[in-house]
C-alpha cells in the first residue's frame, strides 16, 4: 500500500518526532521507577495538544482523523514514549464518542482534550478475556444508582487514570460505567509487567459508585478495535525503530575487517526485516485509512492489522537483538525494551490467535471462536 501524507500530516509528524527526541526520556523514567510519565503528559498537553487531536471541536479538541492518530501512534512507538495516550485517545475516547450520551460526552471530553484527565477502559478480569461482552465484575443498581464490585486486571495507565471506563454485568447484560479513579471502595495497585514502558494496574471494586455510560456492549466493541488499530501504528513504529537500529549497527560494528553488513546472513535479515515493517506500516494504515460504514468491517480491519503488526514488530525486535548481539541484551542498550514492548503487544487487546479465530468467524468460515486471550 502505497501511503500519501499530506502536507499538514508530515508536519504533525516532524513536530512530534521532534518533540518526543527532547522530551520522551525512557531512561530517566525507567530510573524513576515508574511506567506513568506525568512530566512528559503534561508537555504534550501544553506543548502540543495531542491528547485533544481525536476529540471533536465542540468538545475542546481538533477533530482531527484516524490518519493523523495513526502518525501520533507511530512517532510514539518509534520514541517508545511512556504515557497514557493509548489508553485514553486510543481507548477511553472512541468509548465516550461511540456512548451517545451528550451529557457523559460534555462532561469528560474536554478533560481529556485540555490534558487534564486521564482515562483508560477496564476491561479484562482473571481468565485474561479481551471479550467485551464477558464481564463477571457486577453492577447492582439501588437508590443511589449503581455500585460495581470485582476486580479488574491489566488496566492500561489504571494507576493513574482519572476516569475509568468499566465494563460490568447488570445481571441484563454487560454495561459500560464510568467509575472516578477517586471514587471509596477503589484500589489501586500495579502490575509488574515484562514491558517496563507501559503501566498497568489491579484494580479492585468494592461497592465502587459508578454511573451508566451506555448498555451497549457495542460500544465497548468499537473501542477496542479502534485502540487495536491505534495500536497497530504504534507497533509499526516500534518495528520502524528497531529497523532502522539494526541497519545502523551492522554499518558500525565490524568483524574480520568488514562491516557486519556486508554478510549475506545479515543483510538478508536486515532486507527481510525492511519487508516486515513497510508490510506493518501498510497494515496500519489500510486500517485506519479506509472507510467502515459497519462494525464488521471495523473488526476485520483491527483484527488483520493486529496479526501483521504483531508478527511484524516481534520479527523484528528479535532480528534487532540478535544483529546486535551481546550488546542487544544487556540493559544499557535500549534494543532490548522494544523487544519486551513487541512481546507484550503481541497480547495486548487479544492474542494473534484469537484475532485469526475472529477473522474465521467474521468471514463465516466457523461459527464458534476461541476465548479472547
Amino acid at each position: 500500500m502505497e501511503i500519501a501524507f499530506t502536507p499538514e500530516q508530515e508536519e504533525l509528524r516532524a513536530v512530534l518526532r521532534g518533540f518526543l527526541a527532547e522530551h520522551a526520556d525512557r531512561r530517566r523514567l525507567l530510573d524513576s521507577g515508574s511506567p506513568h510519565d506525568a512530566e512528559l503528559w503534561r508537555r504534550m498537553a501544553t506543548g502540543i495538544a495531542v491528547q485533544g487531536l481525536a476529540v471533536p471541536e465542540e468538545y475542546g479538541g481538533s477533530g482531527f482523523g484516524a490518519a493523523e492518530m495513526c502518525v501520533v501512534f507511530e512517532e510514539l512507538g518509534g520514541a517508545l514514549a511512556a504515557g497514557a495516550l493509548l489508553a485514553t485517545a486510543g481507548l477511553a475516547v472512541p468509548a465516550l464518542l461511540a456512548c451517545g450520551d451528550e451529557e457523559i460526552k460534555a462532561e469528560h471530553l474536554p478533560g481529556i482534550a485540555d490534558g487534564s484527565t486521564i482515562a483508560t477502559l477496564a476491561l479484562v478480569e482473571a481468565d485474561g478475556s479481551w471479550d467485551a461482552e464477558a464481564a463477571r465484575t457486577t453492577a447492582k443498581e439501588g437508590a443511589d444508582g449503581f455500585a460495581i464490585d470485582g476486580t479488574k486486571y491489566f488496566v492500561l495507565d489504571g494507576a493513574a487514570a482519572d476516569l475509568i471506563l468499566v465494563t460490568a454485568d447488570t445481571g441484563a447484560g454487560t454495561a459500560l460505567f464510568a467509575v472516578s479513579g477517586t471514587a471509596p471502595g477503589l484500589t489501586r495497585r500495579a502490575h509488574e509487567a515484562v514491558d517496563p514502558t507501559r503501566e498497568m494496574a489491579r484494580l479492585d471494586f468494592a461497592s465502587v459508585p459508578a454511573r451508566l455510560v451506555s448498555r451497549d456492549p457495542a460500544v465497548t466493541g468499537t473501542a477496542l478495535d479502534h485502540a487495536r488499530i491505534a495500536l497497530a501504528a504504534e507497533q509499526a513504529g516500534g518495528a520502524r525503530w528497531c529497523l532502522d537500529a539494526a541497519v545502523g549497527y551492522a554499518k558500525t560494528r565490524h568483524q574480520f575487517d568488514r562491516p557486519i553488513g556486508e554478510f549475506q546472513a545479515i543483510k538478508h535479515r536486515c532486507a527481510d526485516m525492511m519487508v516486515a515493517v513497510e508490510a506493518a506500516r501498510s497494515a496500519a494504515y489500510a486500517a485506519a485509512l479506509t472507510p467502515h460504514p459497519d462494525p464488521a468491517g471495523l473488526a476485520v480491519a483491527a483484527a488483520s492489522a493486529q496479526i501483521c503488526c504483531s508478527r511484524a514488530y516481534t520479527e523484528v525486535a528479535a532480528g534487532a537483538v540478535q544483529i546486535h548481539g551481546g550488546i542487544g541484551f544487556t540493559w544499557e542498550h535500549d534494543v532490548h525494551l522494544y523487544y519486551k514492548r513487541a512481546k507484550t503487544d503481541e497480547v495486548l487487546f487479544g492474542t494473534p490467535d484469537w484475532h485469526r479465530d475472529r477473522l474465521a468467524r467474521l468471514s463465516g468460515i466457523t461459527e464458534e471462536g476461541t476465548d479472547g486471550h
